[in-house]
């Protein structure tokens, strides 16, 4: 049953926000309850204990290597954190208002979670001076979050109207749900949000409520659900074993891979006393997810090795600490640790630069824009950037302590497999396509005129690491049918009946339409018209291709500039130039020049491709 309300009281936790109303409801921004609200009264104390580290972790794969690291749940000798003269003790975290009140009153130090997390309590745990927070490390970028929609929904655009589920006060409604309207240049206000209770395992969980009310277009899901809903991240749901019938992933951070950030903040107070400790957690952690990832390679690469057992054992710890409840398989922790982008010691590097897109500043200030628009705050207290020195001689523990910045992506595989999709099979790989028009003869394509569409495309490509973005140049098709028609005629293969305007045309005895674009360039392409002594459809059509190629490179001039005279920094290996020339015209026989001028477009297309097209990283900075 769907409940819509204006203001209800309820607790916010890390992945659930419990109601006083079981279900899910309807909630207008301005219902949003203040996070001070929901903690209730709290009293400061300095931290109890500092011999013994009390931390909290979720369930999420990037807290795997801080198992691995401590070997369970308290620091066992030999272990990365013993070596380093640590003594910790885990604690489940998936409450974040516990989590915040034992920070509050000193039964901890360190709060856990996405980066929204601790943003919507900023107000709250920037208030005392001692507790003010440090953002003091990075672990992973989400790549197990993911949008699910129904069969009819086919690009972000289609999104407008649509309701849309998702769990509330959870990792996808503080800032997924944003990046991805966002990018298809919509607010919340051009959708109905449907907040469910749980984020998953319940009736009231966002993939329960797309099973049973076929009128939500789409929602937010963490990987077990959205393999449940689809079948699998490459798959469509046929109706069969529980899959929803036509749904598949709209968006996942597998792509918009910069969107969902977890990390560890520390109290400011801990910090000024025990920088040395929180200095040498961070660099234990790194260090454990160097070995953690080349355990998972030996895994992968044979099961049966010795480290393929360790490996083994190290899901079957996480197993035991997550609950089989929650991790009912081996295999399901694996899944766990493969939906995590560990970003290193040179991301940690990366998160703190000025200039980067999808770094710790331009983050926290869209963070605390969300929180102050939902009512999680009333006043902006902002988030305090890593103190740590990340040259110091703590890392040297670290094989990966630096990482030389390379192409992302394969610019020929790109290109190839892009050229290779036809047109089905390129809408079924686009998230969002948008488009630009030229006149006659332009070729430049100037800030003055395109900034707000430069822009656009400078903010997706810092949200979408793991997509390309294609700059598909398009032409008009006008002269290449009058080419083909002259020639034809001349050729005394195609005759023309009827009067101007009101044309006929039969090629060899035969009805040709004009307005059929890919049966004229099949003719071209096989020679049908070859062979005019004045008229050449198939020069003119190559012509239009590398001139729509020479367009699509100088766009993407145009947006590398753009980025460099706003200190963004850009992997240009992210963006393809395509020349599609006059294959895809939006009006297929123009009869004036303002419908010609509707083909002659640069078009922009955020598209999944294959692994095979990404360079390999351990890392991903």
């Amino acid at each position: 049953m769907l409940v819509k309300i204006d203001k209800i009281e309820r607790k916010l936790a890390v992945f659930t926000l419990v109601g006083i109303i079981s279900g899910i409801y309807t909630v207008t921004a301005s219902a949003e309850p203040r996070f001070a609200d929901s903690l209730g009264t709290v009293k400061v104390s300095d931290v109890k204990d500092t011999s013994t580290l009390r931390i909290p972790f979720i369930l999420w794969g990037g807290d795997i290597p801080t198992f691995y690291a401590n070997g369970g749940l308290k620091t066992r000798p030999g272990t990365i954190f013993a070596q380093l003269g640590l003594n910790i003790e885990l604690v489940r975290g998936d409450d974040f208002i516990r989590q915040v009140k034992d920070y509050m009153e000193g039964n901890s130090a360190f709060l856990r979670g996405v980066f929204g997390m601790p943003g919507q309590a900023s107000e709250v745990i920037g208030s005392d001076s001692r507790t003010k927070p440090y953002m003091f490390m990075q672990m992973t970028w989400s790549a197990g979050d993911h949008c699910v929609a129904r069969e009819e929904i086919k690009t972000l655009t289609d999104l407008k109207g649509k309701k849309i589920c998702l769990q509330t006060g959870g990792p996808h409604d503080v800032g997924f749900v944003d990046d991805v309207l966002a990018t298809a240049g919509l607010t919340r206000n051009d959708v109905t949000l449907l907040f469910a209770k749980d984020l998953t395992g319940t009736a009231d969980s966002p993939a329960e409520l797309f099973r049973k009310d076929g009128t939500i277009a789409a929602c937010f899901v963490v990987s077990p659900d959205m393999i449940g809903l689809t079948g699998g991240f490459s798959n469509v749901g046929t109706g069969a074993e529980g899959t929803v019938k036509g749904a598949h992933i709209l968006v996942s951070t597998a792509e918009l891979s910069y969107s969902i950030a977890d990390t560890y903040v520390c109290r400011s107070d801990f910090w000024t006393k025990h920088s040395d400790i929180v200095t040498k957690f961070t660099a234990g952690y790194l260090k454990a997810c160097e070995e953690v990832i080349e355990l998972k390679k030996a895994y992968e690469a044979d099961n049966t090795s010795s480290d393929s057992q360790k490996y083994k054992a190290l899901l079957q710890m996480s197993q035991d600490i997550f609950g089989k409840k929650d991790i009912p398989t081996l295999e399901d922790a694996h899944g766990l640790l493969c939906d995590c982008t560990f970003v290193g010691h040179a991301g940690n590097v990366a998160f703190l630069e000025k200039n980067n897109p999808h770094g710790f500043e331009v983050l926290q200030n869209k963070i605390l824009d969300i929180v102050i628009s939902r009512g999680y705050a009333k006043v902006r207290q902002g988030i305090f950037p890593s103190p740590i020195d990340w040259n110091s001689s703590a890392f040297d523990i670290l094989t990966k302590k630096q990482v030389v910045r390379g192409e992302r992506f394969k610019p020929e595989a790109v290109l190839e497999e892009i050229e290779a999709l036809n047109a089905g099979m390129l809408d079924s790989r686009t998230i969002l396509a948008f488009s630009i028009n030229f006149k006659s003869n332009q070729d430049t394509f100037s800030e003055l005129q395109y900034g707000s569409e430069y822009q656009r495309v400078v903010d997706s490509l810092g949200k979408f690491g793991n997509a390309v973005i294609a700059i598909r140049g398009h032409a008009d098709v006008t002269k290449v049918l009058s080419e083909c028609v002259a020639s034809g005629i001349e050729k005394k293969i195609l005759r023309q009946s009827g009067t101007s305007g009101n044309y006929s045309y039969f090629l060899n005895g035969k009805p040709l339409n004009l307005n059929s674009t890919a049966e004229i360039v099949s003719l071209i392409e096989n020679g049908a018209f070859d062979g005019s002594l004045e008229h050449n459809p198939r020069e003119v059509m190559n012509a239009a291709r590398n001139l729509s190629r020479k367009r699509a490179e100088a766009v993407r001039d145009s947006i590398v500039d753009f980025a460099k005279k706003n200190n963004i920094t850009l992997d240009i290996s992210q963006i393809q130039p395509v020349g599609v020339g006059v294959k895809e015209p939006l009006v297929t026989k123009p009869g004036n020049m303002a419908e010609a001028e509707q083909n002659m477009r640069v078009e922009f297309r955020i598209i999944r491709v294959n692994a095979e097209a990404i360079n390999p990283s351990d890392f991903d900075f």
